[in-house]
């Protein structure tokens, strides 16, 4: 169906694509838990300086909002990295491993963060 040159070509760009895929997913990450420690660490900020509960309240719910806003990202993510996994087989590079040093889970339903907040 495809010749060698198709298939070395398409592994090609799919690798590049895995490769700026992982690096998304990681800096999502990492943006997640700095940006946890940033809104945990406020409340305790304001205690230790003694300040009054409402002194920088529109401050921690604007970096708590942000915290949300990444961890829907990190779905949505996760939803195109299955989307290209799909993509990778139906381009003739079935066979192929093109990234994630870590294996998924066997059932990879991602759940809306509205089930995780119901939890």
């Amino acid at each position: 169906m495809f010749n060698r040159q198709t298939i070395l070509k398409r592994r090609e760009v799919a690798q590049e694509i895995a490769d700026r895929l992982m690096a998304a997913e990681h800096a999502i990450d990492m943006a997640i838990a700095r940006t946890a420690e940033l809104t945990g660490f406020m409340p305790t900020a304001r205690a230790e300086a003694d300040l009054a509960c409402e002194v920088g309240q529109e401050a921690l719910e604007y970096a708590a909002e942000s915290f949300s806003a990444l961890v829907k990202a990190r779905a949505q993510i996760i939803a195109s990295h299955r989307e290209l996994a799909a993509t990778k087989d139906q381009i003739g590079l079935k066979t192929y491993g093109l990234g994630g040093l870590v294996g998924k889970p066997f059932d990879s339903h991602i759940r809306h963060i509205n089930e995780v907040a119901a939890a």
